[in-house]
């Protein structure tokens, strides 16, 4: 007999289900982008014409203008040293959000320079996440002792377990709102170096100036917002475009900076990275350290290939810092191999780096990777530049990190063993949490 107390208990194990269901398939979504088309027919537009300049802008939502000064730095040697410089010379303000920070020299100098900062008077605030970030109490402690204002961004707390998989992959470094720092970088010793030898991650970053500072601030200040409460804006913050950095109003680099974000649908990261490819004419060069793209972006990748682009992907091999990414990765070098994309896996240390260069004129460096984590459920920032000198500079770079990578040959990789085909598929199957 079907009591009213065994109709509550089965409406409430329903409404459980569906609860665990829904979290089940927010965790695990994927990107809903399949294709790119050119509406009305005909060919899509080319980096160079001004449609795609329009196309990208309104997709990714980021105004894409003149006035900016880029510098693009290669490894601990050329990013620290000036990042150390530009922060230690900050007169009203730093903001900055990491997603990866550890103990060590590092930390200690970074601490050093934000409480010498602080006590002088300069507002500082600092949004580490809290998955990515391992810093003792006490190193927090001596921050906020100093007065820099220093908060865990998605705290994993059992009322916020819808968040826990979206991250705060983020890199925002902003120096009196003029100054931005975007790229792969974050606090630990192994950004020290070179990026050639064993233990010295190799990882490009972004240094610049002009307008899309405003963009890159506007990023973290949504994120403090969240963790706060508080929306900071106003000049110290934001301040007017003709007093925004060493660039000029016109000339200049024409550049912007996209926030990717989670949503229920289709997120900036993917579409920025699907027109990127799909516009792709004579060169499309992918350097990324956690290369797991669907089916559709392994499509996309495949496409440019087939119809004649020198197609090629750099990415990490056996000194990767997660293995299960690269067996992963492994899984489907096939499909893109016969398509003719060329595919290299870094030698002695870990490619940490985030770049994508098309045509020698269509480029971008930052955070966000190759996988279905950046695409679709994490934070990400990327410095999309339209200029040849800085398609050039790309390009340059990663003909010189091919000097120092594997070229995956088909006929070769089809004859590795029954055990590695089986671990590539089975890191495959969670591809799109890894």
């Amino acid at each position: 007999v079907m009591t009213f107390a065994n109709v509550g208990y089965l409406l409430l194990g329903l409404i459980g289900t569906l609860l665990a269901l829904m979290g089940l398939l927010s965790a695990v979504k994927g990107t809903p982008v399949c294709t790119v088309d050119a509406l009305g027919g005909g060919p899509l537009p080319e980096v160079r014409d001004p449609a795609f300049r329009a196309g990208m802008e309104l997709v990714t939502r980021a105004p894409l203008v003149p006035g900016h000064e880029v510098a693009i730095y290669s490894n601990g040697d050329e990013t620290y040293p000036p990042l150390w410089k530009d922060l230690r010379g900050a007169q009203k303000s730093i903001t900055m959000q990491m997603y990866y920070c550890e103990p060590g020299r590092m930390a200690d100098m970074l601490k050093e320079i934000l409480v010498e900062r602080a006590r002088a008077g300069v507002l500082v605030l600092f949004l580490y996440d809290a998955f990515g970030t391992s810093f003792k109490k006490e190193y927090v402690a001596e921050l906020k002792a100093a007065g820099v204002r220093a908060e865990p961004f998605r705290p994993m707390r059992v009322l916020a377990a819808q968040k826990i998989q979206h991250r705060a992959h983020i890199r925002v470094v902003c120096v009196d709102a003029t100054i931005g720092y975007t790229g792969g970088f974050g606090i630990d010793d192994k950004w020290f170096g070179n990026g050639r030898d064993k233990g010295q991650w190799r990882d490009s970053n972004v240094r610049f100036t002009g307008p899309a500072v405003s963009q890159l601030q506007a990023a973290f200040v949504a994120c403090w917002a969240e963790t706060t409460g508080m929306l900071e804006v106003g000049p110290m913050m934001f301040p007017p475009a003709s007093g925004n950095g060493e660039g000029k109003a016109e000339g200049g680099i024409v550049a912007a900076v996209l926030h990717g974000s989670p949503s229920v649908g289709s997120t900036e990261s993917e579409r920025f990275f699907a027109l990127s490819i799909a516009s792709a004419r004579e060169r499309l060069y992918i350097t990324n350290s956690y290369f797991v793209p669907d089916k559709e972006f392994r499509e996309l990748i495949a496409d440019a290939a087939r119809r004649g682009v020198d197609t090629r992907i750099l990415t990490a091999g056996d000194a990767s810092d997660v293995m299960s990414t690269v067996y992963a990765s492994r899984a489907r070098y096939e499909e893109l191999l016969s398509a003719g994309v060329r595919i290299y896996e870094y030698r002695n240390t870990m490619m940490h780096a985030k770049t994508l260069v098309v045509d020698g004129i269509w480029g971008a460096v930052g955070s966000m990777n190759a996988d279905n984590r950046s695409l679709s459920l994490n934070e990400e920032t990327v410095m999309m530049m339209l200029d040849e000198g800085i398609g050039a500079s790309l390009e340059r770079h990663f003909m010189d990190d091919l000097e120092h990578s594997d070229e995956i040959d088909l006929e070769t990789f089809r004859q590795r063993g029954m055990f590695a085909r089986l671990k590539e598929h089975a890191w495959h199957v969670p591809w799109r949490v890894l």
